[in-house]
């Protein structure tokens, strides 16, 4: 039995964690239990994350989302390369969502990235399983997925699975260990001329215990990694076969369409549905607490009944809040207050006080929607005691616990069908979707017979969890020599990433500082999460520093760089394929940014120039990233253009507003994004400084709109300190010469 969360919280309490060693101790090994859960006929798992059949198929499971990042295709390579196996025999699965797949290496990952002691690790590294399984982790996001996932656990898998396929071979052969090699999802024995599949070897090899700390291939060694292999996601979604959680079907499934709350965090008072169930198909009116919703045989019948019911929802303080109202008390906080550390070095306070010139500025930048392109849905079907469900998730264990939860069930008795995510962003993690899921929940527990809840794009665009507004004020001091002596740093909260407001500037005297910046509009993770925000305001502010010290930009940067060898690298990169510092076509210029982010290291250069109406173009963006070395080339630069278009959105035209209480947008022509016709050329160059495995799915999107408004100032003299772009006039009247 699964420990429970209350017994968990409290065991740990007491005992400080020991009680998560011993349930773990208690458990069969991983691969055991897969193989006595999982395993059908000849096949075998060699580990919980590699099976291996008679045929020699060689089978991976992935443990994370497959979201259009690849990384299905980009995890198996690191499997796969690892155990020499002949990728022509791989078969990729996505794993199934129990807690044999919970995903332990993320909090390891995590809990060295946040800071923990490391006297600390060594519990962490023994309790994170445990803690995963019974916390339903089986999250994607934080761009984690190679880099704590693919390192520890993939790559493990991989040759752990090779040494026990060796030992396997050794035994049969009465051969040592070290005359066999392994080659094309072989073991072969060169001086007898013997050689026989994995798939011969798979039963033998799963009687033993996987390795803890498998020797890992030197780089040199690769044979798969590094290469650039096709995704396997890719034909499914040219073809059509590819399921969406919008795509579960039966023939007698219900559907819904819901009305929530428009005031974040009101009640539902009063319904009347009279005239919505006089119509066609029309099965129930639900009300839930902060909701209603009618359920109907087709979606189309569902949402138009929706519009005739008239309901009402109880009135709160926050009916005449609005966009304004909120700017207005984060300036007001940020007067007043100032806030809690996040790092003080040296004395900024007293370097402003004696500062020759003092330098300041005041950014802002919104509320963000995630307006992932596939619709929020879920589809959850009771039979008696138990559910299943069907959603695009980006964790499907701890999707599965939350209906669990909701519908007051064992674990145990949900079975959760995964699929494809028409895009995430955050979005889709349980937590932010969990309008979506309990309310689908509570729906399909009024029916015997699968009920799909659909968001439509404007219950989704109003009922989100959004990206924080921030509001971010600055004070630079300099010397009689126009050096910058302070860097002073005070922006509203709350902090979700440690160290995203912080510089790698050698500046000597730093003080950064966080004040409150709650409201009634729910917040949570969007894409690169608080790193979105702060390198739109630190690399804004950098520019401006170096335009005051009558500096080049480029060439500020790299002065104060010299202890940030990888943050130099991707930026002269970045700068010599952009020809930075060359003759550039009249009426445009080239704006920089650079940003360490997930372990991954970006500048971008976006060229820009205005059209006859003076409206922004952004011609091209050059980027450099070091993710330490690439798995996959094709993979890596594909993020990169992902990321560089979503913050580009993002940057020209995205806003969430509030009015009365509620948000104003309701669609695309309300909340516009880059069309393809207005998309930049963009450039990647992989810069393989053979560090650890950065992230990719996020780091790309924080520099871009720094680099688009730092390239206007140079176009226009008008700094743009609040965003989005289109919210600005502009004219080529002052240009600003680059010294």
């Amino acid at each position: 039995m699964k420990v429970s969360r209350r017994r968990f919280i409290v065991s740990t309490a007491l005992v400080g964690g020991g009680v998560l060693i011993g349930y773990s101790a208690t458990r069969p090994s991983r691969h055991s239990r897969a193989n006595n859960e999982l395993a059908k006929g000849s096949e075998r798992f060699i580990t919980s994350f590699i099976k291996i059949d008679k045929e020699n198929e060689i089978t991976i499971f992935v443990p994370h989302s497959e979201m259009g990042q690849g990384i299905h295709t980009a995890l198996s390579m690191m499997a796969a390369d690892e155990l020499d196996a002949s990728w022509e025999d791989i078969k990729i699965e996505q794993a199934p969502a129990i807690d044999l797949f919970a995903n332990g290496d993320l909090i390891k990952g995590f809990a060295g990235e946040f800071g923990v002691p490391d006297a600390l690790m060594p519990l962490v590294n023994m309790s994170a399983f445990p803690i995963a399984e019974i916390m339903n982790l089986q999250i994607t996001g934080g761009s984690s997925s190679v880099r704590y996932t693919g390192e520890t656990a993939m790559r493990t898998a991989g040759a752990a699975a090779r040494k026990m396929l060796l030992e396997a071979a050794a035994n049969r052969l009465s051969v040592p260990i070290d005359e066999l090699t392994t080659e094309l999802s072989h073991v072969n024995h060169n001086a007898s001329g013997q050689s026989m599949s994995y798939g011969q070897l798979a039963t033998d090899a799963a009687l033993l215990e996987p390795p803890e700390n498998p020797i890992l291939k030197d780089r040199s060694q690769f044979n798969i990694m590094g290469k650039a292999i096709s995704r396997n996601d890719i034909p499914a979604k040219v073809d059509g076969s590819a399921m969406f959680g919008i795509d579960a079907h039966s023939d007698d499934m219900l559907f819904a369409a819901i009305k929530l709350a428009p005031v974040f965090g009101t009640k539902l008072t009063s319904v009347d549905a009279t005239e919505a169930l006089t119509l066609r198909g029309v099965k129930r009116v639900i009300e839930l607490e902060d909701s209603f919703a009618v359920v109907a045989d087709s979606y189309w019948r569902a949402k138009n009944a929706l519009a005739l019911v008239d309901a009402t929802f109880e009135a709160s303080e926050n009916d005449s809040i609005s966009s304004s109202d909120i700017d207005a008390r984060f300036s007001k906080e940020l007067a007043e207050n100032n806030g809690s550390k996040d790092k003080e070095v040296g004395d900024a306070e007293a370097e402003l006080e004696a500062a020759a010139d003092v330098l300041e500025a005041n950014y802002r930048v919104p509320y963000l929607a995630h307006a992932a392109m596939e619709p929020m849905n879920c589809t959850v079907h009771f039979k008696g005691d138990a559910a299943e469900v069907w959603t695009s998730t980006q964790d499907a264990l701890g999707t599965a616990g939350r209906v669990a939860t909701v519908a007051g069930l064992p674990e145990s008795k949900v079975t959760f069908h995964q699929t494809y995510c028409g895009g995430g962003f955050g979005r889709r993690v349980p937590l932010l979707n969990s309008n979506v899921i309990d309310h689908a929940t509570l729906i399909a527990m009024e029916f015997d017979v699968p009920v799909k809840t659909i968001f439509s794009r404007e219950d989704d665009m109003q009922q989100d969890h959004y990206r924080p507004a921030v509001h971010n004020n600055f004070k630079a001091a300099f010397d009689v020599n126009n050096n910058v002596t302070a860097w002073h740093s005070r922006f509203t909260g709350p902090i979700s990433v440690p160290g995203a407001s912080h510089i790698p500037y050698a500046i000597e005297n730093q003080s950064i500082r966080v004040v409150d910046g709650k409201t009634h509009v729910p917040i949570g993770p969007w894409r690169s999460v608080d790193h979105t925000q702060q390198t739109f305001f630190t690399e804004s502010f950098i520019d401006e520093i170096a335009n005051r010290a009558g500096v080049n930009p480029y060439q500020f940067r790299i002065n104060l760089l010299q202890d940030h060898p990888r943050h130099r690298k991707v930026l002269e990169v970045a700068a010599e394929a952009a020809g930075y510092g060359e003759n550039l076509q009249e009426g445009r210029a080239l704006g920089i940014a650079v940003q360490e982010s997930f372990g991954s290291f970006v500048a971008e250069i976006a060229e820009v120039s205005l059209d006859e109406d003076n409206q922004p173009i952004v011609h091209k963006v050059t980027c450099a990233i070091d993710c330490g070395w690439a798995v996959n080339p094709d993979i890596v630069e594909a993020q990169i253009e992902s990321g560089i278009i979503f913050g580009l959105s993002a940057a020209m035209y995205g806003e969430i507003t509030i009015e009365n209480g509620r948000v104003a947008q309701g669609n695309f022509p309300d909340y516009e994004v880059v069309r393809m016709s207005s998309s930049p050329k963009i450039e990647v160059h992989i810069v393989e400084s053979g560090g650890a495995p950065g992230g990719l799915g996020e780091p790309a999107t924080p520099p871009i709109a720094a680099a688009v408004t730092n390239a206007l100032y140079i176009l226009t003299g008008q700094r743009v300190r609040d965003l989005p772009i289109m919210n600005h006039e502009f004219s080529i009247g002052n240009p600003v010469a680059q010294v």
